[in-house]
């Protein structure tokens, strides 16, 4: 996971054609060079023992895709995290979750329903999933502290950012968790909070949307949790405001209306009933442990750089359908669909309003 050019569904990919991590480094600089890519090199061991070494120093759990302490509901995403870092209570990963997402520039009323909304998730059992930004998320891990939060981090697992929500990651630390699968060290930057909102939806039931732009990193991750099977709730907004206008699309499309927390578990499909990562009770329910891996894809990484391409070439400026551009390579959705978000976050193509995609000058 930390070679270059490794993504979690090249992880997963190398690993199901050489079956053991060994051989797939052994292979790994072949199959780059098969993919165009000469003079590749792993990731020098030397590297990996000091991000381990300074995790230790920080107090920090690696937690990898498969063991009895790796969340259950993440695993059955499309692309698990091989690897998470955690610092703090491991155990409310086993417990049922609601996601809280919003603006940063939220108004007061905003956060005010995010803390309400918090605490009363909190208290009926739920544990509040967010991602550590100013404004609603904000709110959302103070409001839930005392209940337990989970806050997931685009950067280092030990990068607090912003810097101004410094005293409430180490809050976090003590009476909740921090996660990220990012490297230890490493700050976050735009491109890394995509990815990261993956996780947030994939530990979650539910997410629940409060303020949020037109154009924003809360509708990514509405999207994202409808791709995975989640519920998705929205609190509306007065039409005027430019905060409201994702949450009241989100309405508009099918979420369901939220006007308190009671909105939100009655909407929750009930979770069954299991023991936690020790093999006791758990105080919440928590879902099976037995999860088969994502199943390897057949592509090869050559494969992978040419479809790249493909889709590249049927790309302009001008934007097009994303159900067009299907139809025109004759491919499964979902292959699409896939490599489509690698492009984006590799800042190679720009979505647009209504489901259009752009190349990206």
């Amino acid at each position: 996971m930390r070679s270059r050019r490794v993504g979690v569904s090249t992880f997963f990919r190398l690993l199901g054609e050489h079956d053991t991590a060994p051989a797939a480094l052994e292979a790994l600089p072949g199959v780059a060079k098969a993919a165009g890519v000469d003079d590749y090199e792993v990731c020098p061991l030397a590297v990996v023992e000091q991000e381990m070494a300074w995790a230790e120093t920080c107090g920090a759990r690696m937690l990898c895709f498969g063991e009895a302490a790796y969340p259950p509901l993440l695993s059955q995403i499309p692309d698990p995290p091989p690897i998470l870092w955690a610092m703090g209570n491991v155990a409310l990963l086993h417990a049922p979750a609601v996601a809280i997402v919003g603006a940063r520039n939220a108004s007061s009323l905003g956060t005010r329903m995010a803390r309400r909304l918090a605490t009363d998730l909190g208290q009926a059992g739920q544990v509040v999933v967010s991602g550590l930004a100013r404004g609603i998320d904000t709110a959302a891990h103070t409001a839930a502290l005392p209940t337990g939060t989970i806050a997931v981090m685009a950067g280092g697992v030990d990068v607090v950012y912003p810097s101004e929500n410094t005293v409430l990651g180490e809050e976090i630390v003590r009476g909740g968790l921090r996660l990220s699968e990012a490297p230890m060290g490493l700050a976050p930057q735009a491109r890394h909070f995509p990815r990261r909102n993956r996780i947030i939806s994939g530990l979650a039931r539910a997410i629940v949307v409060v303020e949020a732009a037109g154009k924003s990193g809360s509708l990514i991750t509405a999207e994202q949790a409808l791709e995975q099977g989640r519920e998705v709730f929205a609190v509306p907004g007065h039409p005027f405001d430019a905060r409201a206008a994702g949450c009241n699309r989100l309405v508009r499309d099918g979420a369901t209306l939220v006007r308190g927390a009671q909105d939100v578990l009655d909407g929750l499909a009930p979770a069954p009933e299991e023991v936690g990562p020790d093999g006791e009770a758990t105080d919440h329910p928590a879902l099976p442990m037995d999860i088969p891996a994502p199943t390897p894809e057949t592509r090869t990484l050559s494969d992978t750089v040419a479809l790249h391409q493909q889709i590249l070439d049927r790309l302009g400026p001008s934007p097009v359908s994303e159900d067009q551009l299907v139809r025109d390579l004759d491919l499964p959705t979902g292959a699409v669909a896939s490599e489509l978000t690698t492009l984006e976050l590799d800042g190679r193509i720009e979505r647009a309003p209504g489901g259009m995609i752009a190349r990206r000058a």
